[in-house]
Formats: structure tokens, sequence, C-alpha cells
């Protein structure tokens, strides 16, 4: 692939395409950000990592991303 090719490919979307990539996009990187934070919770849990009220907290992360990651009239931003 040529380099600016991925660019190209982007500006040839429909704007209708691109919103819905890019929603697709956040919703992958909220679950994302969620699971690791599960993850993270498991291990202070098990003791791999210290624990100083951390899981309960990465829990409460995960909940918000998951919740507001997937409401796509959530306004992002302060614009």
């Amino acid at each position: 692939m040529r380099p600016g090719r991925e660019l190209d490919d982007w500006q040839g979307l429909s704007d209708a395409a691109q919103l819905r990539v890019a929603q697709q996009a956040l919703r992958r990187a909220a679950d994302t950000m969620a699971q690791q934070a599960e993850q993270l919770a498991g291990e202070m849990e098990a003791g791999d990592i210290s624990d100083r009220g951390g899981p309960e907290a990465l829990r409460l992360l995960a909940s918000m991303v998951r919740l507001t990651g997937r409401d796509p009239l959530v306004p992002a931003g302060d614009a």
C-alpha cells in the first residue's frame, strides 16, 4: 500500500460511513478499556498488584466507560 493510501480510503467514504466506522472504533476502544480495568482489578484482588481500594474504583470506571461508550447520543468534549 502506498503512503497516504489510508487517508485516500477514508476520504472516499461517505460521511455516514465515516461516522459508523468512527463510532464502532470508539465502542471497541471503550470495551477494551473496560476489560483492562476489570483485569487490573482482578490482579489487585489476587494480590499480584498492591491494593489501595483500586478494584472497586476500576470496576466503577469500567461500568462508566461501558455505559457512555454504548450511547451514541452522549456528548463528547466541551465545544
